[in-house]
């Protein structure tokens, strides 16, 4: 018995409509500053990390751009008091993505 058929068990009155839903995804603008945004490298706990600090708009976006980074450069990392903890030094690639995004950047340490 597959899927289907357990479903029309359950749900006898349903009917599968013939058109696929679309998804459409709208992209979120985010706040661009004057100020430039840190970017420093540091080792905690005998590894290294990059931090991302100085953004001015809402933590909302600033979490929307931490996914982006985490995603684009395929690392682990996380959102925690107004900073973006990448692990590994990233430095070089987060800046460039930033400056494609049109944020002015700042590197500190190392």
């Amino acid at each position: 018995m597959d899927l289907q058929e357990q479903l029309k068990k359950l749900f006898p009155d349903h009917e599968v409509s013939a058109e696929a839903e679309e998804v459409v995804e709208t992209e979120h603008e985010l706040y661009v500053q004057k100020e430039p945004m840190i970017c420093k490298y540091e080792k905690r706990k005998g590894k290294a990390t990059t931090i991302i600090e100085g953004y001015e708009g809402s933590d909302d976006d600033f979490k929307l751009l931490a996914k982006e980074i985490k995603t684009k450069l395929s690392v682990g990392g996380s959102f925690k008091d107004g900073a973006i903890i990448i692990q590994g030094d990233y430095r070089d690639k987060i800046m460039t993505i930033l400056k494609e995004k049109g944020f002015k950047t700042k590197r500190i340490g190392g």
